[in-house]
């Protein structure tokens, strides 16, 4: 994989400008947008970058550093789901909690934001207490977000119980995007300003890109992850009348910005010191671009797998018309079509050659480092990407394709438990079920323990399919390392049982 982003010098600047900023406070309340853990869309968009290098940098600091969690009360009720993870925002939570720990920074708190004692964010509570996490309860700011009296009085913010901290840099995360970090920072400042602490705030934004141009594929790309949300990427007006100078920065954040100031101008009774939502953040990301050819090409591969994506979605009914539109004119805008992705155009026509009997029609490709492409087919035995996978895998080991390396004898009694106990209609073995039985088979076989040993030189692999993957096949793609893109075809007519 050819490197476009230097992590190492992220790392410094990005440390650098934040102790920078902090060392203007008493405290520091920095909003962590975007996702603190695997990052993926940054690993993806700019080669080179650690999935992990913001809690990276936050370890680097841990002296300095603590957590609050928030969490919207009204995302708990309806089960919202954390996409990459298949997971609920709740136990996102759970698993933010513990990740942050292996790192050795110590979380104040969990934030439930908008609270209406609904029932199971009521459960949720009192799970967390039990563990020993404390726990505040914020209920919607009265005037939020334009009465900006009653917004920064005993009414608005005062309404909401102190957060008590006690390291210079209070870092504020949550599982998704309107879980209430902004509000609480706000809060958070109002009450350390009536006791007499000067509280700053600042946003830790990876995306849009301020110092890269507006139409830059890395900044559209970020468009296209966000069509959900409707992001439009903009020109900071506000910056460029202040300084003179182009940054880049999205729709959400300059339409709130007046409002964001006259409160933050209102807590603190001075004129602040931010003339842009640009200077409110603390994003040095563009400095770490060693090679911007690399970034574009990436970035546009980026913004292919997104349209497919969200087509996928928009087929299993979580995505609207809209959202799919949109995904569709960005691909236009940068001059992209779906055949621009190399695996997409290989896994087709081998879809095209398929002439056996087997009633399910769908193929996978997979383009490994050195370029070469590895196809797999759907089988009775087997789905289309674990067929892949072990192509794959005996390519790198050297292993002649003709040659099975799981026997029958491992296979045959999964699929009899699979329906004679667990009394599954599809008895096909999904990819978490083949590679268990490969791993069974080396045991045993030198060839098998071969193969099974190069399953880690798929991490980072491009791989799709000609039909949407079951929810376990998915999950595994991405645990495994391998970059999935799909058809929106559904691989069944059933609309239960092929696992979606």
């Amino acid at each position: 994989m050819k490197i476009g982003f230097d992590h190492n010098k992220y790392l410094e600047e990005q440390s650098k400008f934040i102790l920078e900023r902090v060392n203007n406070y008493d405290k520091l309340y920095l909003e962590f947008g975007g996702k603190l853990f695997y990052d993926l869309h940054a690993k993806r968009v700019l080669p080179g970058f650690d999935e992990n290098a913001k809690i990276k940098l936050l370890h680097k600091l841990k002296e300095k550093v603590e957590v609050i969690i928030c969490v919207y009360a009204g995302d708990i009720e309806r089960n919202k789901i954390r996409g990459d993870f298949g997971i609920t925002y709740d136990m996102d939570v759970l698993r933010l909690i513990d990740d942050l720990r292996n790192y050795n920074l110590q979380v104040n708190s969990v934030v439930i934001t908008r609270f209406d004692d609904q029932p199971a964010t009521k459960v949720f509570i009192n799970k967390l207490e039990h563990r020993g996490i404390k726990v505040y309860k914020h209920r919607a700011t009265k005037g939020y977000p334009t009465e900006v009296d009653t917004i920064v009085s005993e009414e608005g913010y005062g309404k909401n119980p102190y957060i008590e901290t006690t390291k210079p840099i209070v870092v504020v995360t949550a599982p998704g995007p309107g879980s209430g970090k902004l509000a609480t920072c706000l809060s958070q400042l109002y009450h350390e300003d009536r006791r007499g602490k000067k509280a700053g705030y600042s946003k830790f934004e990876t995306f849009p890109v301020w110092n890269v141009p507006l139409k830059h594929p890395l900044n559209i790309a970020y468009e296209s992850a966000t069509v959900d949300l409707q992001d439009v990427n903009l020109i900071d007006s506000f910056h460029l009348e202040a300084y003179g100078e182009t940054a880049v920065n999205y729709n959400r954040d300059i339409e709130a910005f007046p409002v964001l100031k006259r409160i933050i101008e209102k807590i603190t009774g001075k004129e602040s010191e931010y003339k842009s939502p640009t200077d409110m953040g603390v994003n040095r990301v563009g400095f770490g671009i060693v090679d911007d050819e690399v970034v574009r090409e990436a970035s546009k591969q980026e913004i292919i797998r997104r349209y497919l994506k969200t087509s996928c979605d928009y087929k299993k009914g979580h995505a609207d018309q809209k959202s799919l539109e949109r995904a569709k004119l960005i691909m236009e805008e940068v001059g992209l079509k779906e055949e621009d992705r190399k695996v997409l155009v290989a896994a087709r026509e081998r879809l095209e050659k398929l002439n056996d009997d087997f009633e399910e029609k769908s193929a996978v490709a997979i383009e490994l480092e050195d370029g070469k492409i590895i196809t797999g087919k759907a089988s009775e035995t087997m789905c289309a990407p674990a067929s892949a996978i072990l192509n794959a895998i005996k390519y790198h080991a050297g292993i002649d394709d003709v040659i099975h390396l799981i026997s029958e004898e491992i296979t045959k009694p999964i699929i009899e438990l699979k329906m004679n106990n667990f009394r599954n209609k599809n008895t096909q073995l999904n990819c978490e079920e083949v590679l268990i039985a490969l791993k069974i088979c080396a045991v045993t076989d030198e060839r098998a323990a071969k193969a099974i040993n190069e399953l880690n030189k798929l991490r980072g692999c491009q791989a799709h399919s000609t039909t949407i993957l079951g929810k376990t096949d998915d999950q595994l793609m991405g645990k495994i390392g391998i970059e999935m893109t799909c058809d929106p075809v559904f691989s069944s007519e059933n609309l239960y049982y092929n696992g979606l």
